[in-house]
C-alpha cells in the first residue's frame, strides 16, 4: 500500500471520480460516500455482498455496509486516511461491476 491511497483526495481530484460513480453520494458529517442498491430478492443482495466481502478482503479495504432483505447500503471511507481516498474509488467501481451483474430486473 502507497502512501498515496492512504492520502484523502482533494475536492479537484475526487470531483471527476465521482461523476464516473453515478448515484455514489457524499455522506453529510464525514469524508465518505453511499450508495443504495437494490437487488430482486435476498439471494441475489446476499451473492453481491458475497462477490463484494471477498474483493474487499484481497484489498484489505472494507465497506461499511447494512442490508435488508434486498437492499444493501454501503459506505465507503478510508478510516485510516480519515477520509475517502483511491482505495475507496477502487472499491466503489469493483462494486459497480458486482451490482451490474446482479441488478433487480
Amino acid at each position: 500500500m502507497t502512501s498515496a491511497t492512504l492520502s484523502p483526495l482533494s475536492e479537484q481530484e475526487r470531483a471527476p471520480l465521482l461523476a464516473s460513480l453515478p448515484g455514489w453520494t457524499a455522506v453529510a458529517d464525514r469524508d465518505a460516500i453511499h450508495k443504495r442498491f437494490t437487488f430482486a430478492d435476498f439471494n441475489a443482495a446476499f451473492a453481491f455482498m458475497t462477490r463484494v466481502a471477498m474483493q474487499a478482503e484481497k484489498a484489505d479495504h472494507h465497506p461499511e455496509w447494512f442490508n435488508v432483505y434486498n437492499r444493501v447500503d454501503i459506505t465507503l471511507s478510508t478510516h485510516d486516511a480519515n477520509g475517502l481516498t483511491q482505495r475507496d474509488i477502487d472499491l466503489a467501481r469493483f462494486i459497480e461491476q458486482a451490482a451490474a451483474t446482479l441488478a433487480k430486473r
